[in-house]
């Protein structure tokens, strides 16, 4: 029956993951209620064995419908495994619960102005191009897999963001791209959490399935419906986000 449940919540954390991120708010959840005795460094490193093949897949399905930026994308990849890496080693020297209390309030002003500007992402018009644009992507792919090394919650949401704000993209492509990025952060955090013995993997393959097939179905949707679907997705993951992190914060 575990392996059901979580299965099921690794399918719908897919399907949510490919159209702006944000999967590890149905899949964490439901691992911490299927296993509450269980260590969450372990849930963690178990979420990620199931969340990165989801992520990979979304990747190459985008690869084939949308024009991804290889030039700038792959540094910025890089430079997300790097900020990953250097972000999990800083938990271990600084205390994240104060960045923790700053989060809700964080996500609220993404929220808030992705709805004062709602013409944002809805065409797809890069501002910078070649080497000019490699720089800025790979800036964004240090500072936010820092991030996701060192606290975690909503990087995907806040990778489209830096993508549609500061790179002009439109939503869709913005996903797009964001999910190679996602893949190196994520890769790094699952090597430390296999590492240390933090991995289920007697559940990891079933997970990781049930995610891959969330995550067509996903992919599929944004690429049918639009940048204009992908941005109200966009913003209810974010309004769970808020919810989510400010029970965990201030009412938990």
């Amino acid at each position: 029956m575990e392996l059901l449940i979580v299965s099921l919540a690794s399918l719908l954390a897919g399907l949510v993951d490919a159209i702006v991120g944000g999967g590890g708010l149905i899949l964490l959840p439901a691992l911490f209620a299927t296993f509450p005795g269980a260590p969450p460094a372990t849930l963690f490193g178990t979420n990620k064995s199931a969340s990165i093949w989801g992520t990979a897949f979304a990747t190459v399905q985008y690869s084939r419908k949308v024009v991804l930026p290889w030039r700038s994308l792959l540094p910025a990849a890089g430079a997300g495994l790097l900020g990953s890496l250097v972000g999990a080693w800083a938990v271990t020297l600084v205390d994240p619960s104060l960045f923790r209390k700053a989060l809700p309030f964080v996500m609220a002003l993404l929220l808030a102005y992705t709805l004062v500007k709602k013409d944002m992402g809805h065409s797809h018009a890069p501002r910078f191009a070649g080497k000019q644009e490699a720089w800025i992507a790979a800036g964004i792919g240090l500072v936010i897999g820092f991030y996701d090394g060192f606290f975690g919650p909503g990087t995907g949401s806040f990778l489209v963001f830096a993508y549609v704000r500061l790179l002009g993209y439109d939503f869709l492509n913005a996903t797009a791209s964001a999910k190679l990025i996602n893949v190196a952060t994520n890769f790094s955090a699952l090597v430390l959490f296999a590492i240390q013995g933090h991995v289920w993997w007697h559940l990891a393959l079933a997970m990781a399935v049930s995610n891959i097939v969330g995550s067509l179905i996903g992919t599929r949707l944004a690429l049918k419906l639009g940048s204009g679907f992908v941005r109200q997705v966009f913003m209810l993951v974010v309004l769970a986000l808020i919810c989510k992190t400010a029970y965990d914060t201030w009412l938990r």
